[in-house]
């Protein structure tokens, strides 16, 4: 029997946002060298996927794996968190 491989793409970023139900928004950095001067210079991008249990909060560190169009913005689903934010915000009372 074969087994079956899949080929998505999977990345690791920071949730930024939880205040949407079952949607998280995540943000992604990475490292690229300048085409002209060839230093490397930091980008940025910020995704929205889907959280269907609602695991990950606000600062944890996640993978996320893309998946079909699941609504106008989002196109990736997290998979597993990856480490949880120990520096919890104080609720105010």
């Amino acid at each position: 029997m074969e087994k079956r491989i899949n080929k998505r793409k999977t990345l690791i970023g920071i949730v930024l946002s939880d205040k949407m139900e079952k949607t998280r928004v995540v943000q992604v950095s990475s490292t690229r060298p300048h085409s002209k001067y060839a230093k490397q210079v930091k980008f940025h991008a910020k995704y929205k996927a889907h959280d269907e249990q609602n695991m990950s909060k606000q600062g944890d560190v996640i993978e996320m794996m893309e998946t079909r169009r699941l609504s106008k913005d989002k196109r990736w689903t997290i998979t597993a968190v990856v480490k949880k934010n120990l520096h919890k915000e104080a609720v105010p009372a």
